[in-house]
């Protein structure tokens, strides 16, 4: 009889510095299935939860889908969605009868306003109810902030390597590996974490490029040590302010304790050593403009990491796009997030002219609604599917209704009614634009978008930018993450 492997999935990404919280319509309306819809919505795909069905499959167990959730990152959960989402998970696990072993696809950086460790506070409570002896194998985005919790109520975890995250899937099939060859009795998995006082800016965590890619070299050395099962690096989430907040280095032994705490020690002290490499130094928005409106070689991808929709930013600065209009820069797109507007596109109709004051509607820290004049080219539905491989590991998305207005100026401006981040190109190809006819694309993001973008750009620039997800931890006010933390404190040892 085949053995029977939980599947569950709770993953959010959560900015703690957003004033508006999460609630649990934010997951239900995203993405929210149990039993047989989990697998129906995620099997074959490109995510994490596809790679843990399928795996599971391959090595020969009986898949039992429990719930998975996942929310668009935003600010930290509320006490009631958290306990919901907590019991409903719950609930899907005592009504799936006797389990041999529980797989988890876990964000890593969720917090909520009673559980700062939101992510280990859902694994005790998972553990405590399967009890200490059936094996759990969890996965992490790379931008977890891990805690002992999250390590402790686990046998064995598994990170993403890559940013744009273009393995998601691969961690999901080796999870699977893990979890399949325990309960076979062939290894005995055993991790250790090393959390050295070390902050990554984001601008700085392009596996493809040192200094991020030092990182995962030495990962992959790790991996060739006899009884090393898994190694793992999380690059951490700054704008979370948790205690655990940080770069971590995780690695799982068959057995052996102590040479997991030496394998994550030394890549620990490998990057403890490099530490001044991962200090962003970015340009800023009035010269990467005025770069990209000169650039013999477009279309310049300016990549807003103030307004990174993938870090829980609202999707609607206009820091750039005001640039743009002061410089007098030709030709750019932008999208933004902006409901009223796009009811105002609406009403009007496709082929009218509009004025509109676009974006900046959230807040000040993300600049002022910015005036345009232009004609409603395109209103569509938002919905657009994405086949390849990028980051998420999503195929279907939906941005609600969205407008294209082309300006006076002949800057194309994407208004949607849904926030979204731009990890697919379908975002704007699916709306009939070419962007590669255009001289200057703003990007909402720091790294994600670079799988979906660098086809289409000639140079990729990273911008300094005001707003929740800049790239300078030292501009934020935290209270819980522990401290020192290099680089903000420069004095930190390790």
């Amino acid at each position: 009889m085949s053995k029977r492997a939980g599947v569950a999935g709770f993953l959010h990404e959560s900015n703690t510095f957003l004033p508006v919280p999460t609630t649990l319509d934010h997951f239900r309306s995203t993405s929210w299935h149990e039993g047989a819809a989990l697998i129906e919505r995620w099997e074959g795909g490109n995510h994490e939860l596809g790679g843990l069905i399928d795996g599971a499959r391959d090595e020969g167990l009986e898949v039992v889908p429990l719930l998975a959730t996942f929310a668009v990152p935003s600010g930290a959960l509320t006490a009631e969605t958290f306990d919901a989402i907590a019991e409903a998970m719950l609930r899907t696990l005592d009504a799936a009868g006797p389990l041999d072993g529980l797989l988890v696809a876990l964000h890593g950086a969720t917090a909520a306003d009673n559980f700062p460790d939101a992510d280990g506070e859902m694994l005790r409570r998972l553990r405590e109810r399967v009890g200490p002896d059936l094996p759990i194998v969890t996965t992490y985005d790379l931008h977890a902030n891990v805690s002992p919790a999250m390590v402790t109520n686990a046998n064995a975890s598994v990170i993403y390597r890559s940013n744009p995250h273009l393995d998601q899937r691969q961690r999901g099939l080796e999870a699977a590996r893990l979890l399949a060859r325990t309960l076979r009795g062939e290894i005995r998995p055993v991790q250790a974490l090393e959390t050295p006082p070390l902050i990554v800016n984001i601008s700085k965590q392009y596996t493809s490029e040192m200094p991020a890619k030092g990182l995962y070299d030495d990962l992959e050395a790790v991996l060739t040590w006899p009884g090393i099962l898994s190694a793992s690096v999380a690059m951490g989430f700054a704008y979370a302010d948790v205690e655990e907040m940080g770069t971590s280095f995780l690695a799982v032994a068959d057995g052996d304790a102590e040479l997991a705490r030496r394998a994550a020690r030394w890549m620990a002290d490998r990057a403890w050593a490099r530490r001044e490499e991962f200090i962003g130094n970015l340009p800023s928005p009035e010269e990467a403009v005025r770069y990209a409106a000169g650039a013999k070689q477009t279309p310049v991808s300016l990549m807003d990491v103030g307004d990174n929709v993938g870090g829980g930013s609202p999707g609607d600065s206009t820091i750039l796009l005001a640039e743009v209009l002061r410089q007098n820069a030709p030709n750019a797109l932008v999208v933004l997030y902006d409901p009223e507007a796009v009811a105002a596109c609406v009403h009007a109709g496709v082929r009218e002219t509009v004025e509109l004051a676009v974006g900046g509607k959230t807040d000040r820290l993300h600049g002022d609604p910015v005036p345009v004049r232009g004609r409603v080219r395109t209103i569509s539905d938002g919905c657009y599917e994405e086949t390849a491989v990028r980051h998420g590991g999503w195929r279907f998305n939906d941005q609600g209704v969205t407008a294209v207005v082309e300006t006076d100026q002949q800057h194309t401006i994407v208004l949607t009614s849904r926030r979204m981040a731009p990890m697919s190109l379908e975002q704007i190809l699916s709306l009939g634009i070419k962007p590669e006819r255009k001289r200057i694309l703003i990007v909402k993001g720091a790294v994600a978008p670079r799988a979906a973008y660098e086809p289409v750009s000639a140079e990729i620039v990273t911008v300094d930018t005001p707003g929740v997800t800049g790239d300078d931890p030292a501009r934020f006010d935290y209270r819980r993450r522990r401290r020192p933390l290099f680089p903000i404190e420069r004095d930190a040892a390790y």
